[in-house]
């Protein structure tokens, strides 16, 4: 099997250190999580950028970088800047075509993809009530997408029905009795309050490139026929850990049934994925994947897919402008399929399975009819689904390894000649001198997500292997001196060649370089190689207007330098063959400016001032190398 070797380390790995693995097809971990892990009132950590999903439980749920999960495994206590708090107020409810996913929707056409950096969501008012526990984790799921640290919703009803529903009921049982613990306090203030009444709510759709692009479904047609984006939707794809719960396959087995009944399948292609093995399990058993499979769907694994790139798209070639609608989470350029002229829009599984049948995003299923098979013209009747299923949850196959109780036999399986696979090694310790005479790399244009810096898709199978993942690094970003893609001029040789085959060059010939970058540098996914790789190829210092809040401390615990332009036009005074020195690093401290020397190629010089969050803890990391340097030395 192709990937057996990563599963018998992930395997190997747990065992030898008291960690439970899910096996392949468990499903996604952020369902997994809410299925098993997740309670009202927990402070939970993971290693991803969608963690918040426990929110839905009422869980403080925080993503983060896997170098910040392993502190805590060594038990070195975690720490976070104290957030603010955003609180959005929901009033009225839910009903007919809007959903869950429209709520998180609109607040992310409000607050844009950074306006919830640096603060905690809390949802709260008399709406709350009307959204099922798994519609409240779909929210706080896509909390991600507006920089939130995470999102969270008040204990009711509704979480003590899931809780009971998922085997749990003596957790619900003593969330009741502290219950006044886990809901706003009484006269409580928060930073910023947005209100939206979920009565007036329509249903959404964002994009094309960007989660914050907000539109109503009832305005998309008219948007993308203004803006020359392609109306026929080729692809409909639901699931992911945002929109895979039981009620949402259901709401989306409701449209496919009416499709059927009237003679009709999906125009577009249409694929499915059940975000765990017991959402597969029971969608099989209660009749909604034969329905979607009927009306032309295909059932993928229950995994993250396309959602992340796994996806070997035949339909159109590389190139080709075209539109696909997901109920996913983020639809940065070329995220799911690797074609940057995709048009990728996202929004609920219940639109996604009206614009699939109808093919076009012209479609409102609100106001608008379709021909069944017979001529008839017909209107959907709103979606309609079970929050939770009658009969108990069916767990499916038994996919959990339990850690053994002993361990001392157990050896981790590493083969020394893997190509997916590689023990790390320690990052060189800070030689006690200011940076000197860094190259300018690349000075990136515009938006520059975890995606940009590392790509997912067929990237993924490098994930365990630093060295063959690193010539990902940054291979999507654009090169303000020309506008490319993977495209920069190597300055020892004169020629131009792809991004990290130029940083191994300057690596090899002693050259340490910086990457000077835009606003909300590193947006997206937590993805722990958009650190490691510019470490790993030579890299020293991260510039750029601001950062996106795990990317920054993943950069940290790499020990990198990721700084900030004290005023923001500075990032108008580099040029793309520029020197940098970063100096005062004899006297790093907290809250103490650093200073930069950019040295241009006609012999000028520019002064500037850098900004950093570094405590001093974290000033340790970049002495030490690295925070796992830190952590040995500590030993």
């Amino acid at each position: 099997m192709l990937n057996q070797e990563v599963y018998n380390f992930l395997a190997t790995a747990g065992a030898k250190y008291g960690v439970g693995f899910w096996k392949p097809g468990s499903g996604i971990i952020h369902q997994i999580i809410l299925e098993n892990y997740a309670y009202p009132g927990v402070l939970l950590i993971g290693t991803d950028s969608h963690t918040p999903n426990g929110g839905g439980l009422g869980s403080i749920c925080i993503g983060v970088g896997g170098a910040d999960a392993v502190d805590v495994m060594a038990g070195i206590p975690w720490e976070l800047k104290c957030p603010n708090v955003i609180g959005v107020k929901l009033t009225g409810s839910l009903s007919g075509w809007t959903s869950p996913k429209d709520v998180i929707l609109k607040v992310a056409g409000i607050l844009t993809v950074k306006g919830g950096t640096g603060a905690i969501v809390e949802y709260h008012g008399p709406g709350v009530d009307s959204i099922s526990c798994t519609g409240m984790a779909t929210i706080c799921n896509m909390g991600a997408e507006i920089g939130a640290t995470t999102s969270v919703f008040p204990y009711n009803h509704r979480m003590k029905t899931y809780l009971n529903k998922t085997g749990r009921a003596d957790i619900a049982a003593l969330a009741d009795e502290h219950k006044d613990d886990l809901v706003p306090d009484k006269g409580c203030k928060y930073d910023h309050v947005i209100e939206i009444n979920l009565s007036e709510l329509k249903p959404h759709i964002n994009g094309p490139f960007t989660p914050d692009l907000a539109h109503p479904v009832s305005e998309i047609g008219a948007v993308a026929e203004k803006n020359g984006w392609p109306l026929e939707v080729k692809v409909g794809l639901i699931g992911s850990c945002t929109n895979s719960s039981y009620e949402d396959m259901g709401r989306a087995a409701s449209l496919a049934k009416q499709a059927l009944d009237k003679g009709l399948k999906c125009k577009a292609a249409f694929t499915v994925t059940p975000g765990s093995e017991q959402i597969r399990a029971t969608i099989e058993r209660d009749g909604f994947s034969k329905i979607l499979r009927d009306v032309g769907g295909v059932v993928l694994a229950n995994a993250c897919g396309p959602c992340i790139g796994q996806w070997d798209r035949k339909d159109v070639k590389m190139g080709e402008k075209n539109t696909i609608v997901t109920s996913y989470n983020r639809n940065f350029t070329s995220r799911n399929d690797a074609n940057p002229a995709t048009h990728a829009f996202v929004t609920s599984p219940e639109i996604v399975t009206a614009l699939a049948i109808a093919g076009t995003l012209k479609f409102d299923p609100e106001t608008d009819y379709l021909t069944a098979a017979n001529g008839e013209k017909f209107k959907l009747e709103p979606p309609n689904g079970d929050e939770l299923p009658a009969r108990d949850f069916d767990p499916g196959q038994d996919t959990y390894q339990h850690p053994p109780a002993e361990s001392g036999s157990v050896m981790v399986d590493v083969s020394p000649t893997s190509t997916r696979l590689q023990l790390l090694e320690p990052f060189d310790k800070w030689n006690g001198k200011d940076l000197e005479d860094l190259q300018v790399l690349i000075k990136v244009k515009g938006k520059c997500t975890t995606d940009h810096i590392s790509a997912a898709g067929p990237w993924l199978k490098f994930r365990g292997h630093l060295d063959n993942i690193s010539n990902n690094m940054l291979i999507g970003a654009i090169n303000i001196e020309n506008d490319a893609v993977n495209k920069i001029k190597n300055r020892l040789t004169g020629e131009y060649g792809g991004v990290p085959d130029v940083a191994r060059h300057y690596k090899a010939n002693g050259l340490s370089w910086v990457v000077v970058g835009d606003d909300n540098y590193g947006e997206g996914s937590s993805r722990e190689h958009a650190a490691l790789e510019p470490r790993h190829l030579g890299g020293r210092v991260i510039l750029v207007k601001s950062f996106a809040r795990i990317h920054e401390t993943n950069l940290k615990k790499q020990g990198m330098l990721p700084l900030t332009f004290a005023d923001p036009t500075d990032y108008d005074k580099i040029r793309p063959d520029d020197k940098i020195s970063i100096t005062g690093l004899a006297t790093f401290a907290p809250g103490k400016p650093l200073k930069g020397v950019v040295k241009h190629g006609d012999g000028s010089q520019d002064i500037i001032n850098l900004n950093h969050t570094f405590n001093e803890n974290q000033v340790e990391w970049f002495h030490a190398g690295s925070a796992l340097n830190r952590m040995k030395e500590l030993q």
